[in-house]
């Protein structure tokens, strides 16, 4: 690539390679590629230079998104196991709080130490 081209794709952000100590462009393989890509999409695809700018922060963001949904599926794999191997079920209590119980088990509506007796009478 010409010299000028190279500056001009730094410039608007295409690619942003590493300086020497005296500034010149240092390119890492990572930023050739990139520049071929640039390249392919530009004399292959005709696409211009704002679109290819676009495509590939589109590019980048999809890369992001997808480890994102690689992680958030790998968490709730996880999740799922946790709770098929867990052996705690949650009722509610006699006073409405949350309490485990075994399964199978019914939690006690009313401590057997109370006696009391609740009435419910519609209002008319």
């Amino acid at each position: 690539m010409h010299p000028q081209t190279l500056r001009q794709y730094d410039r608007i952000g295409l690619v942003s390679p590493g300086r020497t100590a005296g500034r010149g462009r240092r390119y890492s393989a990572r930023d050739v590629a990139m520049l071929r890509e640039v390249q392919r999409l530009s004399q292959e695809e005709g696409v211009n230079l704002a679109g290819i700018k676009r495509i590939l922060e589109l590019e980048l963001e999809n890369g992001a998104l997808r480890e994102q949904v690689g992680r958030l599926r790998s968490e709730l794999e996880d999740m799922h196991v946790r709770l098929a191997t867990s052996r705690r079920v949650f009722a509610a209590g006699a006073s409405g709080d949350i309490v485990a119980v075994r399964p199978g088990q019914r939690p006690d509506r009313f401590p057997s130490s109370s006696g009391a007796l609740v009435v419910w009478r519609p209002q008319r």
